[in-house]
């Protein structure tokens, strides 16, 4: 059954067609294409900087999401009616710094990079001064 759309709707439904025609799976494809394309070994090595016969080249944890989707919908006969159509794409990336490589006469060797975030028994036991802090001064007030 052809229905023959003007003005907007014919605008919709050419769109909610050439969206129909191309499967998900090429989307996709595309999608991963242009985010994986950007994943490189110098991603997480660094360009290596050399002085005093030391080599360092900056290593880095890096992490990629990605997601998306097309999305379709019925098109309706009546001539006023939106036509269903649509694609969505989202992605991120995020790189941390956890080390270099050190390199020179005597060898290589991995230098890790503390890391930012406190460590967790440090956390507790600041937790813990806090309780005691505030029990103290909670008597204080009592009288």
């Amino acid at each position: 059954m052809t229905t023959d759309f003007t003005g907007s709707a014919a605008d919709a439904a050419a769109k909610a067609q050439r969206a129909a025609g191309s499967p998900p799976d090429a989307f996709f494809e595309k999608l991963v294409d242009r985010v994986g394309g950007k994943a490189s070994i110098k991603a997480v090595f660094g360009e290596p900087i050399s002085q005093n016969g030391k080599t360092i080249v900056p290593v880095a944890k890096i992490r990629w999401g990605f997601g998306g989707g097309p999305g379709t919908g019925p098109v309706s006969e009546a001539a006023d009616a939106p036509a269903g159509s649509g694609t969505g794409a989202g992605g991120g990336v995020t790189a941390e710094p956890i080390g270099y490589l050190e390199i020179g006469d005597e060898g290589a060797s991995f230098k890790p990079i503390a890391s930012a975030y406190p460590s967790p028994l440090f956390l507790l036991a600041a937790g813990f001064a806090g309780s005691l802090v505030i029990r103290a001064i909670a008597r204080l007030i009592r009288g």
